[in-house]
């Protein structure tokens, strides 16, 4: 296939097992760095056709939530992305175009990079198969998707409570209480803070 593939995850073992099955698959030069600035650095100097990059680990999203401010129509997979709708809506709308499971069959991952050179939307068969039964299934109660910190934020927001506040107040860091209200927002289709704040009073968090 003769396309350049960088891999970027902080997991050296991780870039050298998805290195090793993309240059089997023929792709070829492929490239490993960290996430973060010296990924950043190191895509930004080669340029690769495509970019693999490892989650769940939040920097990678943030990796390539840069790389794609960059270059919007690069090719970007992530790697590990689980069977979590939330988190492939959210990559999708940042202009990822494929996601892979680390428990999809070996192939998927060069599949998932070929398709993505192509310009179409891959998904990993668990993935996928957990958006159709998220499809056919939806859940009765929206706030069942939360895990127990991100109701427990979702309670703050519904009282009003700033980021910083919340931060405090749960000895968390600022960033980690954007990222999980980020998180929040995607998993219950919310568009604003306020779409937030009428969400936690309506189910009884905020009183």
């Amino acid at each position: 296939m003769h396309a350049s593939v960088l891999v970027l995850d902080d997991r050296p073992v991780i870039r050298a097992g998805c290195r090793v099955l993309l240059a089997e698959a023929g792709f070829g030069p492929v490239q490993e760095a960290e996430h973060g600035e010296p990924g950043l650095s190191r895509w930004r100097r080669d340029r690769p056709a495509a970019t693999v990059i490892g989650l769940p680990d939040q920097d990678g999203f943030e990796t390539a939530q840069a790389i794609l401010a960059e270059d919007p129509a690069t090719a970007v997979v992530l790697f590990g992305a689980g069977t979590d709708p939330a988190l492939a809506a959210r990559a999708l709308r940042a202009g990822v175009r494929g996601c892979v499971g680390d428990r999809d069959p070996a192939g998927t991952l060069a599949a998932a990079v070929e398709s993505a050179l192509a310009g179409t939307v891959f998904l990993g068969p668990r993935l996928a198969q957990a958006l159709a039964l998220q499809a056919l299934l939806p859940a009765a109660d929206p706030l069942a998707l939360l895990t127990r910190r991100e109701r427990e934020i979702l309670a703050q927001i519904g009282h009003g409570r700033t980021a910083a506040v919340i931060a405090g107040a749960l000895g968390l860091s600022h960033k980690t209480v954007a990222n999980v209200c980020t998180q929040i927002k995607d998993k219950l289709g919310a568009d604003s803070p306020r779409a937030l704040i009428r969400i936690a009073i309506e189910a009884g968090l905020a009183g």
